[in-house]
């Protein structure tokens, strides 16, 4: 059997981090196993429905990494073939029209709760004889047992038991001829032949409905797990009060897609004690079980720890590249044909405990600043008279040497010797003329990736300016 899973998103907004993770969860299952990924947008509520949405949804799922198969089906397209599985069921005894109206259903409630009995729906056309059927607007309602239970064989949350009296007859079609939610998912997930429906939890209770359609169809179930949702760090519902919610602002914001998806992996998720892994692992190593029954915790400093780690190891060229789409997402100016060139040279030294792109990009603030550099304020004080005058000396040295590290350390020692001083003293002031901040990679560094003559350029600025 080919495993064949789905994301199935509203388009109704952006595309949440819970999403995100459902999603993820999907596509690991599907990669892990030479499966199929499908994407369904799941439009049928039209007056909620926007293009703008489906398109916030397909640029998070392709900034993830989280590519599909086949074409996106639109659930909306689809309505006539939905509408055809409920005549169907109809045809077959299994679905009854129900011509009650929502005043006598109403009064039917009210009835039931003053004399204490269940409130759940009993239409009195389930079994009418269509001889009796008036001439008047009906809907269409599933025939749900009304004995026995309903049993489901959950890979995450167990064995789940529903009595079939605490079941109502679903609606299938509407009084003008719609289907339903309901019905569109089960129809959709049997034609695009879903193995496994990986879900969040909030639709465990939709299961037991749904299998109603696929028993009464005579289709095989998919195998359901029902993943628990995620909360904010205080343990409630992640809402907006704990920051960013949609996948779009964690681009924004300077996150490595890589560094995401490892994150949103462990969430809810775990392979022994592993936290950091690549797509690879991940792939091989994902598997239902591995998923706990409670609710996850979004932990901002696991987040940003993993992405710093990710960002350390990553291809230089990808980097840059990644840097570039958060810039436009973000929407900073882009890079120079220079900067990019800059950035290309100096990835190796920005790499190291950058956790964002915007940390990495301070750091690299010696490659995209303005020259003639200004110091802020740390690097000023660090630029007074008698570190200009050790610069002004120093220039000469560096004009002979060969720009090399072995032979710039070299330098570098042999000139703080004859100064009488250490080669820590010439830091700050070094720092401060190569980048204008107190904080910068290595001295070292920085002189190769300006290389010699913008280094010796810089230097000699700050030796000769007043103001550093």
């Amino acid at each position: 059997m080919t495993v064949v899973t789905r994301f199935a998103p509203s388009p109704t907004g952006y595309l949440h981090i819970g999403g995100a993770r459902t999603a993820l969860f999907n596509w690991l299952y599907a990669r892990g196993r030479g499966g199929k990924f499908l994407l369904r947008i799941e439009d049928t509520d039209r007056a909620r429905s926007t293009p703008e949405a489906t398109e916030a949804i397909l640029k998070g799922l392709d900034w993830l990494g989280l590519d599909h198969d086949g074409e996106v089906v639109s659930q909306f397209e689809r309505a006539d073939r939905h509408a055809a599985v409920a005549n169907e069921l109809l045809a077959k005894g299994a679905a009854y029209k129900c011509f009650s109206t929502q005043d006598e259903i109403t009064a039917f409630r009210e009835e039931a709760k003053e004399a204490g009995r269940s409130t759940l729906f009993q239409s009195p056309w389930r079994d009418a004889d269509p001889a009796s059927y008036p001439d008047a607007p009906y809907v269409v309602r599933l025939k749900t047992p009304l004995e026995g239970e309903t049993v489901i064989e959950d890979e995450v949350q167990g064995r789940v038991v529903i009595r079939n009296d605490q079941l109502d007859d679903m609606i299938l079609l509407r009084s003008d001829g719609t289907p339903v939610y309901m019905l569109a998912v089960v129809v959709d997930d049997h034609d695009m032949g879903v193995t496994h429906v990986i879900r969040g939890d909030d639709h465990l209770n939709n299961a037991a409905r749904q299998m109603g359609i696929y028993t009464a169809m005579g289709w095989p179930l998919p195998v359901y797990a029902h993943i628990p949702l995620i909360h904010g760090p205080d343990g409630k519902k992640l809402s907006k009060r704990h920051g960013a919610l949609g996948v779009d602002e964690y681009q924004k914001i300077g996150y490595p897609a890589a560094g995401m998806r490892n994150y949103l992996a462990r969430l809810g998720w775990s392979h022994g004690d592993d936290e950091f892994f690549t797509d690879a692992q991940a792939i091989e190593w994902f598997d239902l079980s591995g998923i706990g029954k409670s609710a996850a915790r979004f932990d901002f400093k696991k987040l940003e720890n993993l992405c710093g780690q990710h960002i350390a190891i990553a291809d230089d060229a990808a980097l840059l590249q990644e840097i570039e789409a958060y810039l436009d997402a973000a929407g900073k100016l882009a890079l120079t044909e220079a900067q990019r060139a800059g950035l290309q040279r100096g990835m190796y030294c920005l790499k190291d405990r950058a956790k964002t792109f915007p940390e990495l990009l301070e750091k690299a603030h010696f490659i995209l600043a303005d020259t003639p550099l200004v110091p802020d304020e740390k690097a000023a004080k660090a630029l007074d008279a008698v570190s200009r005058g050790i610069l002004a000396a120093l220039t000469p040295q560096l004009q002979n040497a060969s720009w090399s590290r072995e032979e710039l350390e070299g330098e570098m020692g042999a000139f703080a010797e004859a100064q009488g001083t250490k080669f820590g003293k010439l830091a700050a002031p070094l720092r401060a003329a190569l980048a204008g901040r107190a904080v910068t990679p290595s001295v070292f560094d920085m002189m190769l990736v300006l290389g010699k003559e913008e280094s010796l350029r810089r230097i000699e600025h700050a030796a000769t300016s007043e103001t550093g």
